[in-house]
């Protein structure tokens, strides 16, 4: 059985200009097929904005990816954040990413729409140029950081303009972050030490932060051009 699901895992991704195959990762084993959030093409078919039922025009489809344009500030690009159009409790979600030079995003998960901004109730995996940005002289802050709590290793993220892969295994309370096979994170939700360490942040004074079981995959718009590929989903429960 094992046998077939890595299969059907394999054939689940399409062959695109924007997408490469990649080295083979460990997988739970219980882990059904792997679901395509995006093909190359239709951008709204499995993704809207954060508490919108529109794709926000500061995101497109070029040369096969999805792509976040960085905003000119004139008003003509409506931006926001970009989540799933279905939700996901125990689950294993992997993409490709790279960013330009100082470029920083993130990748959130159970994400619920009850509150003004993703970040205030959804964990966030940090998306970033460690080399050019502030935020990558804090390990806290830095590319593969579950953000300002759990701080990844140095050197994990490559340079701005070259593609990285980001995995997330979310089995119940534990997750795990890797980059380019290293893992960035591994901790329990609602553990003693992580609860020690959201007292300890700006999180403290969001009540709703990190309280989902399930809930929206989303992608961060702040304001620079990321691009994004291969990017999948597929359930633990």
């Amino acid at each position: 059985m094992l046998h077939h699901t890595l299969l059907a895992g394999l054939l689940a991704l399409p062959l695109i200009a924007c997408q490469s195959k990649g080295e083979a990762r460990p997988s739970p084993a219980a882990a059904r097929p792997w679901v395509t959030l995006f093909d190359g093409g239709d951008l709204a078919a499995n993704f809207r904005g954060f508490r919108s039922e529109k794709v926000p025009s500061s995101w497109v489809v070029k040369d096969g990816c999805l792509v976040h344009l960085k905003s000119a500030g004139d008003g003509r690009m409506v931006g926001g954040d970009l989540v799933t159009r279905e939700s996901w409790c125990s689950f294993e979600f992997e993409l490709e990413w790279r960013v330009t030079p100082g470029g920083n995003s993130g990748i959130f998960y159970r994400a619920s729409e009850d509150t003004t901004n993703i970040w205030e109730n959804a964990p966030e995996m940090q998306i970033l140029d460690d080399a050019a940005h502030n935020d990558g002289k804090d390990r806290l802050t830095s590319a593969g950081a579950d953000y300002a709590l759990y701080p990844a290793p140095l050197g994990a993220a490559k340079p701005a303009g070259q593609w990285n892969h980001a995995r997330i295994v979310a089995d119940g309370n534990h997750v795990q972050y890797f980059l380019n096979g290293v893992k960035t994170a591994d901790f329990i939700r609602l553990s003693d030490d992580w609860k020690d360490r959201v007292s300890r942040s700006k999180f403290a004074k969001m009540p709703r932060y990190a309280t989902n079981t399930c809930g929206h995959i989303g992608l961060q718009d702040h304001g620079d051009e990321v691009w994004f590929r291969n990017i999948r989903v597929r359930s633990l429960d």
